[in-house]
């Protein structure tokens, strides 16, 4: 763990579930700081992931789960035709506002929790071609999967970084709070 998740309000399961959420978030964010557009698009290793895509599939993959927890479709239809845009910047896109859309579907993401009556209600996850039933899950569930994609994304972008740079996650919260590591 690189930053410290404070424990939760006694009770409080809604909040400790968004906190993880924000810290796993915090990791792919700070993964970004000081850097071009061109090294944030750049693919250091031997996957074909950038940290700039990996901000752009974090905040879209949130907001369509938050999106089908609400029974909306989600903002972008994905499917084997365009799945790849999900990791990658197109047109004009940034890592700016790539950001800025992210930081929306947070604050979205924990109104809609902290609204829903119950974490055990539950909404219907349709068949699609990733997911091959139709399923009711509950918005614990929701919770858990969210800091869990988020969280193997985290570590992809520490690897990430590091490959572009040498910076290590410590580094980079040092950085964020205008300090020096070690």
């Amino acid at each position: 763990m690189v930053t410290h998740v404070p424990a939760e309000a006694h009770g409080d399961e809604r909040g400790a579930l968004l906190a993880f959420l924000a810290e796993q978030r915090g990791g792919i964010r700070r993964a970004v700081l000081g850097l071009t557009e061109e090294q944030a698009s750049s693919r250091p290793s031997a996957s074909e992931l950038s940290l700039a895509g990996l901000v752009k599939h974090v905040a879209e993959v949130e907001q369509g789960w938050i999106a089908r927890a609400k029974g909306e479709p989600p903002a972008v239809a994905r499917d084997e035709s365009n799945w790849d845009e999900c990791f990658r910047l197109v047109g004009d896109e940034t890592v700016e506002a790539q950001l800025a859309y992210w930081e929306k579907v947070a604050a979205e993401t924990g109104a809609f929790i902290r609204a829903v009556p119950s974490l055990d209600d539950t909404f219907v996850l349709p068949k699609t071609s990733w997911h091959p039933q139709e399923e009711r899950l509950s918005m614990r569930w929701l919770c858990l999967h969210l800091i869990r994609e988020t969280a193997r994304h985290a570590g992809h972008a520490d690897i990430i970084r590091e490959s572009l740079d040498g910076r290590t996650a410590f580094e980079l919260v040092a950085m964020e709070q205008g300090s020096e590591w070690g």
